[in-house]
């Protein structure tokens, strides 16, 4: 960093994602019957503090009143706080380290808890400015030292002049305080830091919103780490995605919009034009149109198994990587099926109707064990697998049919055509994939092949069964029941009606495909699909990828990496080469995948780019998107 920049940073909800005293109040006020209320007051008073509402002097006082905190205390306070720094500084580490010289912490905290925390950043302690405690002999917080301009109302700013700065300075803060150091004509520019929290009347004094520290480095062209500036990426989360996800995202430091419902194709081809991150859930199409106004998209999540509602092959050709939730549902899906068909071969479901409309119906007529009956599973993957497990476990003998050769598990039977299990089995469980192929995979053919008096249950795609020919069996007798959890059509949203054929049919479970609609599977599936989409961002890592080349790649340490993404051609990886080596560009290691769509080259190099020779590398024929990491 150049020597005539200087940063005044400030510590409470900057540095770190809390206000200590905040923090120090859960501590001290621990046993205290008025814990609660009293922790409410420090957060208010601190909140008018920080808004400028209330004098700053006026704010500690009544803080620490209300705190009795000892100094034994701040030990765990500094314990509690050193996992609080704000993530954006975490990830800056090194920079701050490397310009410790030029960095200046200002606070209306305490040294006492600041200057351990700092430290570990490279921050020099003659470099911080904050209050003092002041302790009486048995080491009780008794008050501040109330000479340290710190401690009294703008005091910011007169620290500032007694520190007789030189250059530019800029000021990172959250708080009133903060603002009144260019407020003074002591500062370049004031940036309002709203990672942790967003203060409308500090907000509005500030040269800059910064999301992060990431992008006030990236402003001011310091940014070494991070090529692009994590608060600058947008997301966009459709469909509810679990509370999880969204905070996961957002702690990473990106602009993340909730929407509750699915949009339909001409609104998310409006919404989507400026978003570089898209996650969805089963009910969003995003087709080939919605791509084409995808402008910035680099990568989508779908918080769900099924990736058919997205297009990957053009997804492929513009160099979106789509992540989805292959195994965090798994045992919910599992265990529904189970509960269907024990639901179904007892007749539960038109029981427990007949006994609403009073009417009692006490017969076996109809109504069997699952054990010794013969289940059929069709599709023998992650779910179909562990229902095989499971079911054997409670009795049942198991035939499964795959098209790929997959390795029985337990005692179940493979079975080498769809038809002979559906033949052999009295209970048919669907669990293939969205491929155009499975389109009406069940149609009237395959179900009249079903022994009869058999059940058909279905928690895989909707299309995978032809609905009138299931109507018409239900109706004929021939199948005995049967349990939908997905439909060719669904609603958008829970105000939109469901329409089916098979409503009101004997002994049929309809369900709102709820099938991975557990809290357990919502959670699994909120942290696993924003962590494998980060680790693409931050890494290009493609490990779990649907529709990119898998590579795992090593931790990056001390190099550059860049990221290309190329057509599928012979000699590309060669062109690269020949333009690191036209640059003089070292690699200290290399990542080639390909599928039959696209090649993904990854090469970690040891020497500073050139704008030149990034140039080079986005013209090679062929090139669809390329990335620099660090």
């Amino acid at each position: 960093m150049p020597q005539t920049k200087k940063f005044i940073i400030d510590f409470d909800s900057t540095f770190t994602q809390v206000e200590a005293l905040d923090i120090l109040g859960e501590i001290s006020l621990q046993g205290d019957p008025k814990a609660n209320e009293k922790l409410q007051a420090i957060k208010d008073i601190t909140d008018k503090g920080m808004e400028g509402s209330l004098t700053f002097r006026e704010s500690l006082e009544q803080r620490l009143d209300i705190l009795q905190a000892t100094q034994a205390q701040i030990s765990d306070l500094i314990d509690a706080l050193k996992q609080k720094v704000s993530k954006s500084f975490e990830r800056n580490k090194e920079f701050l380290q490397e310009n410790a010289e030029d960095i200046f912490i200002v606070s209306n905290g305490f040294k006492d808890f600041i200057i351990p925390i700092v430290g570990e950043f490279g921050i020099k302690k003659e470099n911080v400015f904050a209050n003092d405690f002041v302790y009486d002999e048995v080491g009780n917080i008794v008050d501040f030292n109330r000479e340290n301009p710190l401690s009294k109302n703008n005091g910011k700013a007169e620290t500032i002049k007694q520190i007789n700065l030189d250059g530019d300075i800029y000021v990172i803060g959250d708080g009133y305080t903060d603002y009144e150091i260019k407020a003074s004509g002591l500062a370049n520019k004031f940036y309002a830091f709203t990672e942790n929290i967003h203060r409308p009347k500090v907000t509005s004094k500030a040269d800059h919103v910064a999301l992060s520290l990431d992008e006030i480095l990236y402003i001011n062209n310091l940014n070494k780490k991070f090529s692009y500036p994590k608060s600058r990426i947008k997301v966009l989360l459709l469909e509810n995605v679990h509370p999880i996800g969204v905070e996961l995202l957002k702690e990473e430091g990106y602009q993340v919009e909730v929407v509750a419902s699915a949009m339909s194709e001409d609104e998310l081809c409006e919404k989507i034009k400026n978003v570089s991150i898209l996650g969805i859930r089963s009910k969003t199409n995003v087709t080939k149109k919605v791509l084409e106004n995808a402008n910035r998209l680099i990568s989508i999540g779908a918080f769900c198994i099924g990736t058919n509602q997205i297009d990957l092959e053009t997804c492929q050709e513009k160099g979106i990587a789509v992540f989805n939730a292959p195994f965090s549902n798994t045992r919910s899906v599992v265990e529904m099926a189970i509960a269907e068909i024990i639901f179904l071969m007892r007749n539960f479901h038109d029981k427990s109707l007949s006994m609403h409309q009073t009417k009692w119906d006490k017969s076996a007529t109809g109504s069997f064990e699952i054990r010794g009956k013969k289940l059929g599973i069709i599709g023998y993957g992650n779910i179909g697998a562990q229902l095989s497990v499971l079911a054997e476990n409670m009795g049942m003998n198991v035939f499964y049919y795959d098209v790929v050769e997959k390795l029985a598990l337990g005692n179940a039977t493979k079975l080498d055509s769809l038809d002979e299990l559906l033949s052999t089995c009295d209970v048919i469980s669907l669990h293939v994939d969205g491929r155009k192929d499975n389109k009406c995979l069940i149609d009237a053919d395959k179900i009249n092949k079903m022994k009869k008096g058999a059940y058909l249950v279905n928690l895989s795609r909707g299309h995978v069964v032809e609905i009138p020919a299931l109507k018409e069996a239900i109706l004929s007798g021939h199948l005995a029941g049967c349990a939908v959890d997905v439909f060719p059509e669904e609603p958008k949203n829970n105000s939109e009606p469901f329409v089916s054929e098979l409503i009101g049919l004997p002994n049929t479970i309809l369900t709102p495909h709820i099938g991975g609609s557990t809290l357990e599977a919502q959670q699994n599936i909120a942290r696993f699909v924003p962590g494998k989409i980060m680790e693409y961002v931050n890494t290009g890592n493609t490990f779990n990828s649907v529709n990119f080349p898998n590579i795992q790649l090593p931790f990056l340490k001390d190099a550059h990496r860049l990221i290309h993404i190329h057509q599928n051609e012979p000699g590309v990886l060669a062109k690269i080469n020949q333009v690191l080596a036209n640059y003089e560009i070292n690699i200290n290691g290399q990542y080639l995948k390909t599928n039959e769509k696209i090649g993904y080259v990854i090469t970690d190099i040891d020497k500073a780019y050139t704008e030149e020779a990034i140039e080079a590398l986005k013209a090679i024929p062929g090139t669809i998107r390329f990335r620099i990491l660090y």
